[in-house]
C-alpha cells in the first residue's frame, strides 16, 4: 500500500480535465457573464417600465376619481380638463428639455 501523505504527480487524465476546466471558466467570465448580465438589465428594464406605467394609470384614475368625488361633482369634464392640463405641461416641460442628437454626449 501506498503512503496517504506521499504527493504523486498528477497523471494526463487530471491535468486534461484541469486545463478543460481552466478553459471553461475563461469562456464563462468573458463571454457568457457579459450576456447574462444584459439579459438581466434588459428583464429588469421592462419589469421597471411596465411597473411605472401600472403606476402612473393608476395614479391617473386615482386622482380623476378624486377630482370627481371631491371637487367637481356632477362636472366630470372638469376633472378630464384638469388633468388634460398637467399632462400637457408635463408634456412640455420634458419636449423643452430635450437636445438635438448632434449636442447630446
Amino acid at each position: 500500500m501506498s503512503e496517504p501523505n506521499v504527493p504523486r504527480e498528477p497523471d494526463v487524465v487530471d491535468r486534461a480535465l484541469h486545463s478543460f476546466d481552466h478553459v471553461l471558466d475563461i469562456v464563462h467570465d468573458r463571454v457568457l457573464r457579459p450576456i447574462l448580465i444584459a439579459g438581466r438589465t434588459v428583464a429588469f428594464g421592462f419589469i421597471l417600465l411596465l411597473m411605472a406605467l401600472v403606476l402612473i394609470v393608476t395614479l391617473v384614475i386615482g386622482i380623476i376619481r378624486l377630482l370627481n368625488v371631491y371637487l367637481f361633482a356632477g362636472h366630470e369634464w372638469a376633472s378630464y380638463a384638469i388633468v388634460g392640463a398637467i399632462s400637457l405641461i408635463t408634456g412640455l416641460v420634458i419636449w423643452r428639455r430635450r437636445r438635438p442628437v448632434n449636442l447630446r454626449k
